[in-house]
């Protein structure tokens, strides 16, 4: 569990943000006048404190929302948060601090670039495969798509990292997606520049191409079939050092739990990947590569 001013960390940075959303949503909010008043009135639990539980959920260890809220945060966290409501009321409130999670993790919780990014995909399964056709929840969104463990029922998460293991940028596409098609989105790369890396199922001369516009140099691991140049000795080593995502993929659903298939819908599958996305910014220590530029010059005779 986290220690109290672990806690108390997460709902300041949260809590700060959440006024200048208020602030910010406000100027841009269309309301429609209609004559009729509308109650303002605030909810028990702010807008900060349910991010604060949902994030604190994801680093806490604990496989259920509903144990954790129930017997941890009711029972041992009042002094933290004196206005608990109940958890089906909980759970609405989960659903309306969506959109400020996203935002604050998009513009406060991401990493920089450092020229040296990785790419890779990650299942998300929201039940069994052979229970596919009984499937109601996301019945018309999620998709069947297949993966190097098998065939899955789901979406699939695309992640860029650097070279410290924090995510760069990320989207959420079905599971039938192409792995190459978020590299087309102009939102996915915008951060990204230098060296991006990447495993075989990347290939394509075609995007590498455009991304070679954008100022990204896309190297990919080559098939044993492929005729072509050998890749310079650095690309070699960091497609070796390529594994550092497949370890960020390891922590985000064994760890951040961003994965399981207990939803009972869409936006709650959302905000759990989400708030999981964010609980992942805030670990101290991220699996990383050491990158040591050499500057090797030498007097050569000709």
């Amino acid at each position: 569990m986290l220690t109290s001013n672990e806690v108390t960390e997460i709902f300041y940075l949260s809590d700060e943000f959440s006024k200048e959303f208020d602030v910010t949503f406000k100027k841009h909010f269309l309301n429609e006048d209609t004559g009729k008043k509308h109650r303002n009135k605030p909810n028990r639990l702010s807008n900060s404190e349910v991010m604060t539980i949902l994030i604190t959920f994801h680093l806490s260890g604990m496989r259920h929302l509903k144990a954790f809220y129930l017997f941890y945060v009711c029972q041992h966290m009042k002094d933290s948060f004196p206005l608990l409501v109940s958890y089906n009321r909980f759970v609405e409130l989960q659903q309306q601090v969506l959109l400020p999670l996203v935002i604050f993790l998009k513009t406060c919780r991401m990493g920089k670039c450092t020229g040296i990014s990785f790419i890779d995909s990650t299942a998300l399964k929201v039940c069994h495969i052979k229970r596919e056709h009984q499937h109601q929840v996301f019945d018309g969104i999620a998709t069947k798509g297949k993966s190097t463990l098998g065939w899955f029922f789901g979406f699939k998460l695309h992640i860029i990292i650097n070279d410290k293991g924090e995510i760069l940028s990320f989207v959420i596409t079905q599971g039938n997606v192409d792995d190459r098609q978020p590299l087309s989105m102009e939102s996915f790369i915008h951060n990204v520049s230098g060296k991006l890396y990447a495993d075989r199922g990347y290939i394509s001369q075609k995007l590498a191409d455009i991304l070679f516009v954008d100022g990204i140099h896309f190297v990919a691991k080559m098939r044993n079939n492929m005729k072509g140049g050998e890749l310079p000795l650095q690309d070699r080593v960091m497609l070796r050092k390529r594994a550092v995502i497949e370890s960020v993929n390891d922590e985000l659903k064994n760890i951040c739990q961003i994965e399981h298939t207990r939803h009972r819908c869409f936006a709650n599958f959302i905000t759990n990947l989400i708030a999981g996305l964010l609980a992942y910014s805030f670990l101290p220590k991220k699996p990383s590569i050491k990158v040591d530029f050499i500057d090797d010059k030498q007097l050569c005779l000709f």
